[in-house]
């Protein structure tokens, strides 16, 4: 039988294939699935639905993600991750199955909205921040990887959902990746560890010299995952972190969502304006893939300003400009932009933390995404039609970016860690044998 030592690729490749995948097959319905919203809104299809009730069921997912991450990054850090990535696959089969057969709304909020909020809750924090233990080198790298196949998942779905939905339906548009998809997760969670210790291994570049040590006893997993974190809360850059989560969300999800109307407001064809939203898709996949290994070796905080800039101050192209190009120009530079955020977050608790729990931290972070994701397309809708006017979500859409900006400028140097001495705040038990 041959070792998992003996095989010259490190095994943390293999983890960045599992959580790449991962997140590809989960993450690709929570975004894609806007493309389903005429035929859910289109009566001839059996559903007829508002636009405001079509909308509240895809804030639930994220609002689902804001409030359960926290516990979710917790019990995967003093309990493990493999048994949650065991049920959030079941969920999210369930949840496929279930929302291919919904005919009414509260179906479409139980099924879609909450299950498969649980479901992809999971695999956003698990596989990012166990990720992160398995590099002291290359992380940036390796992030890059997961974020572009996110990406190039989410393309993929919009185009089966546009060229099949008539061919398959409602049903088979869910229960095909459902079935497939979700088998292929529960498949790879069983190759899914932890941490190299798990199996005998050290993190990637780590020195030759490093001890591998042992797997964590349960007891000492949740101590020292609860202590950290008590630590890491009297920071003020845990919460700022989490404040750049939403503020960041906010501004983008606002153009994520209303970027097509806001065009075609503006006399753009209906033809290019869906052109604009692809081309600030597209260049997100590439930028996804180079923004952690940027931020890996600039800091984190570097990328964060220029990051919320290019969300912040090309907004005045489209506050001033009529002409195709001008709405092209803007979506590769706000592409650019809004792409720096959610990245270059694992990136920021390596250099903020160092190598300590990372679910706990990355399960906090994502309170701000879930809100952000999950309020923007209401609060701005809202307002469109109270206003009658695009240029009021256009100006809360600055705004939010805005204080984005301010808080990414506000954090401090990633070059020096903020605890670098929380260990000798454990039991007298554990601080010696972490020494």
């Amino acid at each position: 039988m041959v070792s998992l030592k003996s095989i010259r690729i490190h095994y943390a490749w293999i983890i960045v294939a599992i959580a790449a995948t991962m997140v590809l097959v989960t993450s690709s319905i929570r975004f894609a699935a806007a493309a389903l919203v005429p035929y859910l809104n289109d009566a001839d299809f059996g559903f007829g639905w508002g636009y405001s009730a079509i909308t509240l069921g895809f804030s639930l997912q994220w609002i689902v993600l804001g409030l359960v991450s926290p516990y979710i990054g917790e019990v995967g850090d003093k309990y493990g991750m493999r048994p949650l990535l065991w049920f959030g696959g079941v969920l999210f089969i369930a949840g496929m199955l279930l929302t291919g057969v919904m005919s009414s709304l509260w179906q479409f909020y139980v099924f879609f909205g909450l299950l498969l909020g649980l479901a992809s809750s999971i695999f956003t924090v698990l596989p990012i921040s166990g990720l992160t233990l398995w590099f002291r080198k290359h992380l940036g790298s390796a992030m890059g990887a997961v974020w572009a196949f996110q990406g190039i998942g989410v393309i993929a779905f919009i185009f089966f959902i546009s060229t099949a939905f008539d061919q398959f339906g409602m049903k088979w548009i869910f229960w095909l990746p459902g079935i497939l998809g979700g088998a292929l997760i529960l498949g790879l969670t069983r190759f899914f560890y932890d941490a190299p210790a798990t199996i005998g291994l050290r993190p990637l570049g780590s020195e030759s010299d490093e001890p591998i040590g042992k797997p964590k006893k349960d007891e000492e997993s949740k101590i020292r995952a609860d202590v950290f974190l008590q630590q890491a809360k009297k920071t003020g850059t845990f919460w700022n972190l989490i404040c750049i989560h939403y503020w960041g969300c906010m501004g983008h999800q606002i153009i994520n969502v209303l970027l097509v109307a806001i065009a075609v407001e503006r006399g753009v064809s209906l033809e290019l304006a869906v052109g604009v939203l692809a081309t600030q898709q597209g260049v997100g996949v590439f930028a996804r893939a180079a923004v952690p290994v940027i931020a890996e070796r600039l800091g984190s905080k570097t990328v964060w300003v220029v990051g919320m800039s290019l969300q912040a101050f090309p907004m005045a192209i489209i506050f001033l400009a009529h002409d195709p190009w001008a709405f092209y120009v803007f979506a590769v530079l706000f592409g650019i932009g809004q792409s720096c955020e959610v990245p270059t977050f694992p990136i920021a608790n390596r250099q903020y933390y160092g190598n300590v729990p990372q679910g706990g931290l990355y399960g906090w972070q994502s309170i701000g995404s879930g809100f952000g994701m999950g309020t923007a397309p209401f609060v701005a809708g809202v307002l469109w039609d109270l206003t009658g006017t695009y240029m009021a979500p256009l100006l809360l859409s600055l705004g939010f970016s805005l204080l984005g900006l301010i808080s990414a400028v506000l954090l401090p140097s990633p070059r020096v860690p903020l605890l670098p001495d929380w260990e000798s705040n454990l039991p007298d038990n554990l601080r010696a044998s972490s020494s």
